[in-house]
């Protein structure tokens, strides 16, 4: 199995420049309530436990982060547990809402992603390895604990690895 470092690396990879790092502080959360919000229909009660496609796709996501270390995947479990709670408020509302609202922040935030890419000049993560779509949060996660200062050893890992947070000169596309 990889480790924390190894999927942050290699995701970091795609993310050098500070404006795409940024783009993805709005975009990915988006992304997350959005798939919650459309995830958390249908729903059932199952001994007295409220449960939805959005609960097991928090919970899959709750066990890897965990599996790669316990502080940021214990602050990713609490995270994602706030995603799939408002789904489920988005979700119990009327079936215009709750499909605009999801659908509608699942675009936006998709949107936001691509502009940091083309900043980037970089293909997203997940077009090379789909995992790169349940390590997104958790780097969005790790990227603002290196702005509050925190975690520099792990912040020094990945830069050992996939170089510096750099600024990248825009370049004329090619048509």
């Amino acid at each position: 199995m990889k480790s924390l470092v190894d999927h942050l690396s290699q995701y970091a990879a795609y993310h050098r420049d500070p404006r795409n790092i940024a783009s993805h502080f709005i975009g990915i959360p988006l992304i997350v309530v959005a798939v919650a919000v459309l995830l958390s229909r249908p729903e059932w009660t199952v001994s007295g436990l409220w449960l939805s496609p959005a609960v097991v796709v928090a919970l899959f996501s709750a066990w890897f982060y965990l599996r790669l270390e316990r502080a940021l995947g214990g602050l990713m479990t609490v995270l994602m547990g706030l995603s799939v709670w408002a789904g489920h408020v988005l979700a119990a509302q009327s079936t215009m809402v709750w499909l605009s609202s999801g659908i509608g922040l699942f675009v936006v935030g998709w949107v936001i992603q691509f502009v940091g890419h083309y900043y980037e000049g970089r293909k997203p993560a997940f077009v090379d390895d789909v995992s790169g779509l349940i390590v997104g949060p958790l780097f969005v996660v790790a990227e603002l604990a290196f702005l509050l200062g925190l975690r520099h050893d792990l912040k020094q890992q990945i830069e050992e690895r996939s170089g510096p947070v750099v600024r990248r000169d825009l370049k004329p596309r090619e048509v």
